[in-house]
């Protein structure tokens, strides 16, 4: 038989093993987060970019015939089209106007929002 001051040794054991295991799972949760937080932010940065770019462009503002602006600017498309082709399928046509830089920050904001309110606090608490 177990002496009772034995027992809620074992138990205060197991109690922080527990923890400690909880703890672990919170924190690398936590650096999930982190992680898609920094993901986000790059592409809103890509995202911002690729339109100031596309301004720049299209108001013949940058010299077209520059090889470095060329690559800077087929690097910017290669990186955000995949994140505007569907949201361009689902828009009606606006004509010269292309909304789907917005949808996709819009997107974007609400995933961020949603990761740190409701998924990082649900973490924490």
């Amino acid at each position: 038989m177990i002496p009772p001051c034995a027992k809620r040794g074992l138990a205060g054991l197991f109690v922080n093993v527990y923890m400690s295991v909880d703890n672990e799972l919170e924190t690398g949760m936590l650096a999930v987060i982190a992680t898609l937080n920094f993901i986000i932010n790059i592409a809103w940065f890509l995202i911002i970019a690729s339109a100031i770019f596309s301004w720049l462009y299209a108001f013949n503002i940058i010299n077209v015939n520059n090889q470095a602006i060329n690559m800077i600017g087929r690097s910017l498309y290669q990186l955000t089209e995949p994140l505007y082709r569907p949201i361009r399928r689902l828009l009606p046509n606006m004509g010269g106007v292309d909304l789907s830089p917005l949808v996709v920050l819009v997107i974007l904001y609400f995933i961020w929002y949603l990761l740190n309110t409701t998924i990082a606090a649900a973490l924490l608490s």
